[in-house]
């Protein structure tokens, strides 16, 4: 009888394929390392569970093991993602401070980007119409002193008017319960009594600071959310013994049952998984500035491309985030996502330009050359087209019908009047372009130089540009990762379990209380020291780590800064304001240091847990012998600036310190480099596809 295993497993949940990776704890590989084992499944949208326990399955199956094997797995999903992003967004009630019930359409006067000023812009519907909206009697002062008693009366029938208009999911957030929650958890005792069945959310639990409008909407949005996840968490859970960890967005994992108290903290969870294995690449290879372990960051999917940025081995993190339509104020890492995947659909606009995306074809019909019914071209049809990918994805599972794909982007091409390779290239330039806007605007309006980071891409479609993103934004290097279209998977093998927690506590710097900043920091630890006691991990495994919101006298919006470890004390308090002095003229080439015209005031406080799991230690690679002859496997015709007869590579041949001249494509499981003409590729030591000019 074979010696039972411990695999970790990592299972990423995109719009079209579900990803997969494996490790098996106590193998090693011939480095004294394990080798992962990777594999892809397609997703299913209508259930993305079925999707779930095909990958486990494949993945099982090709490791010849059993669910008992299963010591630990981690998942990022897009369930909630999905949710927000379709507006599915059903039965929802509000419960707020009587008087402000006009909060939701109130909102906030700042008109978005793009719309120029308020004249053209319409405000997006309320997450929760009028007639769903209750107010309760009672207030609190910011203090969180109680100036006027809870009203039960009018608790009891906010709570019966939403139960009797059939409403299943309540969010509640009363004036300043960010400084004392007890009329909120008033409020759920009575709803617990009146409506049973309610789903409710307290801003006091779900976001513990202030900004009334931000605070109602990020914990309506987790309401909304929490039945749906909910859900989805007990159906997979059941799939596998094992303890089942969920990808946050703020770049931790929590348990399935924790998450399942707060699903908005997973909104992210998918793209969030991509960055933190980036950031992992970035570790080990080095890149920029910051030792080079700072790179800009590219996930292409089939739906979606999602980038971000590793600023000295970490992704940045933001609370000024947005689902849709709805501002999110949780932690999460800074990930602009713009329509651009291989799935995105081509189109003609009234005008006659052509367009790619945002629409999708996504996973189900797909792509017309996937066969499978779809109508529309997309960016891979293009590829297909262009021969820039092999006949067959996924080592030959899913065939091309290349010449489907001809003959819809022919009809496209005739209404534009361009011949089909014309608007093939015109596409993927397009697209291309739209992945470029993006990174410019994580790096460029963020104050980073792009041309300083080189770039890390991945997901299946992500080096598909990579040598036209190097052209066009001035990129110094493309890193291509081992098994780029299985990185986000390995990402969530990479992280920690993770908990934030905040409190709000808005004083000037000049009257600030070092015993009461001592207390609320107490406090922020104890929340997070129980969180992870919750979480199986001991003392003295458990990591605090602190940190601060700070600005300046009259500005609506903060910088958040670490903040020492020690006792809260002058010189804790003169660090503190001395880094955020830093950070502010870093982001905004200026600061007010020594100016006593423009004070420094404190505003949010926060703590997060940290949880250390063990990261996986894949293998160096031994050296070749520089020849990556060994790796071609013939050439076949591809479009770059014309038609060319093409060099093919299957990158599992190549060795370290081979280098292969483009015009070249470089294949694997599950992705493909189109090498361009005047580039070159060289593999490193960590299996890394080093792509430059």
């Amino acid at each position: 009888m074979g010696m039972a295993r411990r695999l970790r497993i990592g299972i990423d949940t995109g719009g079209t394929f579900t990803d997969v990776v494996a490790l098996d704890i106590d193998g090693d590989g011939p480095s004294g390392a394990a080798e992962p084992v990777t594999t892809k499944t397609p997703s299913t949208p209508a259930d993305p569970a079925e999707g779930f326990a095909a990958g486990l399955a494949k993945v099982l199956g090709l490791l010849g093991a059993s669910p008992a094997d299963v010591a630990a797995l981690a998942h990022g999903t897009t369930v909630a993602t999905n949710r927000l992003l379709e507006d599915r967004i059903d039965d929802l009630g509000f419960v707020t401070t009587e008087g402000f019930e006009a909060m939701l359409e109130i909102a906030r006067q700042s008109v978005p980007d793009g719309y120029g000023n308020s004249y053209f812009w319409v405000k997006p519907p309320r997450i929760v119409p009028a007639h769903r909206v209750r107010t309760v009697g009672g207030r609190l002062d910011h203090t969180g002193a109680e100036l006027r008693p809870f009203d039960e009366e009018s608790a009891v029938a906010a709570a019966r008017a939403l139960r009797d208009a059939g409403v299943r999911a309540v969010g509640v957030c009363f004036l300043h319960s960010y400084a004392n929650p007890a009329h909120e958890l008033a409020m759920r005792e009575v709803l617990r009594r009146e409506h049973p069945d309610a789903v409710v959310s307290l801003s006091c639990e779900v976001l513990r600071e202030y900004r009334e409008y931000e605070r109602s909407v990020t914990t309506l949005v987790d309401a909304a959310v929490k039945p749906a996840m909910n859900g989805y968490l007990e159906r997979i859970a059941g799939r596998v013994a094992a303890p089942l960890l969920v990808m946050k967005s703020n770049g931790g994992v929590l348990s399935a049952e924790e998450v399942a108290r707060q699903p908005i903290t997973t909104v992210l969870s998918g793209p969030a998984a991509g960055a933190l294995g980036a950031a992992f690449v970035a570790a080990r290879i080095g890149g920029g500035p910051g030792g080079r372990r700072s790179v800009v960051t590219l996930d292409g999917g089939g739906t979606s491309t999602d980038v971000a940025v590793v600023l000295d081995g970490e992704p940045t993190l933001t609370t000024e985030g947005e689902i849709g339509r709805h501002p999110v104020k949780i932690p999460m890492i800074d990930i602009v996502t713009v329509g651009a995947g291989g799935g995105s659909v081509a189109w003609r606009s009234p005008d006659g330009a052509l367009k790619v995306g945002p629409r999708s074809a996504g996973a189900d019909p797909g792509p017309l050359c996937y066969g499978r019914g779809g109508t529309e071209v997309t960016v891979t049809d293009a590829h297909a087209v262009l021969g820039r990918i092999p006949p067959h994805l996924l080592g030959g599972e899913v065939p091309l019908d290349v010449p489907a794909a001809r003959a819809g982007l022919s009809a496209l091409a005739a209404g534009l009047g361009l011949t089909v390779e014309r608007a093939a290239a015109g596409i993927l330039e397009i697209s291309a372009w739209n992945q470029a806007n993006a990174i410019r605007r994580i790096t460029v309006k963020r104050g980073l130089d792009v041309r300083d980071y080189p770039l890390v891409a991945f997901g299946g479609s992500g080096p598909l540009l990579a040598c036209r993103l190097l052209d066009v934004l001035g990129l110094p290097a493309a890193v291509v990762p081992e098994n780029p279209g299985n990185l986000s998977a390995f990402g969530l093998l990479t992280v920690d379990v993770k908990n934030e927690h905040v409190r709000t506590r808005v004083v000037r710097d000049t009257e600030l209380d070092a015993s009461a900043l001592a207390e609320v920091f107490a406090d922020l630890e104890d929340e997070a020291g129980a969180a992870l006691a919750r979480e199986g991990f001991p003392q003295e495994r458990r990591r605090l780590v602190r940190s601060a919101d700070l600005r300046y006298y009259g500005q609506a919006f903060e910088v958040r800064v670490a903040a020492p470890a020690g006792t809260p004390d002058e010189a804790f308090r003169a660090e503190v304001v001395r880094r955020f002095h830093d950070a502010h003229e870093a982001r905004y080439g200026y600061c007010h240091r020594d100016d006593p015209r423009h004070p420094v005031e404190w505003v949010n406080l926060r703590v997060s847990g940290i949880g250390p799991i063990p990261r996986p230690r894949p293998p160096d690679r031994s050296a070749g012998d520089g020849d990556p002859a060994r790796a071609r496997t013939g050439t076949r015709r591809v479009r770059f600036d014309d038609w060319v007869e093409t060099a093919v590579y299957r990158r599992e041949k190549l060795a370290p310190g081979d280098v292969v001249a483009g015009p070249a494509v470089i294949e694997e499981f599950g992705s493909t480099l189109p090498l361009h003409p005047g580039f070159t590729a060289r593999l490193d030591a960590h299996g890394n596809l080093v792509v430059t000019r």
